[in-house]
């Protein structure tokens, strides 16, 4: 009898959309003030970072192999430790500038493979490590000349739904541009079902940000939209963006199917400041969660499902690091409008 309760209860998270075509749609230019997305962005910028970077997935530093990347033109390397724990410094080896990343991990040991140099993860022969933390889906790094901040601790990690609820898929791209670019595109939700109509229709924006007057929490976009599944099929929700530091945008699903859900943007730059052309990479994390009964299949089957996540976010940043490049090359050359 239980049993046929539940299934009475059940409802489908799919709605058909009724609404109006692409080009009937309500237009939101006027709503997309430029001072207003301008001046979201300079709350963002001027939040502490405490000198954080996101460098990539947790998944991707494997245990018995080294990790390379680069940020703010600095070369990193990481690796795990025998205990798992991620390490980090330095991507040239102090000896000859061996390029670390294509060393060897023995025993959670680095061994550079120039000339049999290991590092352990403390300092030696001039090699500094660098803090990093991994909080289970990212790995940042901190890197204090590259900041320029007063250093923290721990980074400013956006609230997730609890660990082992979810399902996360980490993507990862780059392009021509700053982190400005890549926040300023995630502070303009109006875009949404204009740019990207493959995936999002009927998106509104019920609150705008209130200048943080009421503290941080109320500094937030508030939009109602449908997320496209196929042909006219959609599931409507409610999801609130948020910058809690200057290189991070948070989406998260507050009603509606899979609330709790967050995407989380993070831009990274991967040239030094003063760069001609500078490059910036999107690290964007989506941690998906839902209190239906079948969610937990999905959970069994994340390492199916996380390739599909990418190509999800992978579609939407082939248009919105468009967005990004285009706002760069505008502000370089005196062109921005607004």
């Amino acid at each position: 009898m239980a049993d046929r309760a539940d299934k009475a209860r059940w409802t489908s998270p799919l709605r058909r959309r009724r609404g109006p075509g692409w080009a009937e749609q309500t237009p939101t230019w006027r709503a997309a003030r430029p001072a207003l997305i301008a001046d979201a962005l300079k709350r963002a910028s001027a939040r502490p970072s405490g000198n954080w970077f996101v460098v990539g997935a947790s998944r991707a530093v494997r245990p018995g192999r080294p990790c390379g990347r680069t940020v703010g033109g600095v070369e990193v390397v990481l690796w795990r430790s025998e205990s798992g724990e991620v390490r980090g410094g330095p991507g040239a080896c102090p000896h000859l500038g061996a390029p670390l990343r294509d060393s060897r991990v023995v025993c959670g040991t680095l061994v550079c493979h120039w000339h049999g140099l290991a590092l352990d993860g403390a300092a030696f022969a001039g090699w500094q490590p660098y803090p990093v933390h991994d909080d289970g889906v990212l790995v940042w790094v901190r890197l204090d000349a590259v900041g320029g901040e007063e250093p923290s601790e721990r980074p400013v990690v956006p609230a997730r739904p609890a660990p082992g609820s979810g399902v996360d898929a980490v993507f990862t791209a780059a392009g021509r541009c700053e982190p400005q670019d890549v926040v300023a595109n995630r502070l303009d939700p109006w875009h949404g079902s204009w740019f990207h109509p493959y995936s999002f229709v009927d998106l509104t924006v019920v609150r705008e940000p209130q200048g943080g007057e009421g503290g941080d929490e109320d500094d937030a976009f508030v939009v109602d939209v449908s997320f496209r599944v196929a042909g006219r099929l959609v599931v409507p929700v409610r999801a609130e963006f948020t910058a809690p530091e200057p290189r991070t945008v948070v989406m998260r699903i507050t009603d509606g199917e899979g609330a709790t859900s967050v995407v989380e943007t993070h831009a990274t730059p991967l040239t030094a400041a003063d760069a001609d052309r500078p490059r910036t990479a999107v690290i964007e994390a989506v941690v998906a969660a839902s209190d239906r009964r079948g969610f937990a299949l999905a959970r069994a089957a994340a390492p199916v499902l996380r390739p599909l996540m990418r190509g999800t976010a992978g579609r939407l940043w082939r248009d919105d690091l468009a967005y990004a490049e285009r706002r760069w090359e505008l502000r370089s050359t005196g062109r921005f409008p607004g």
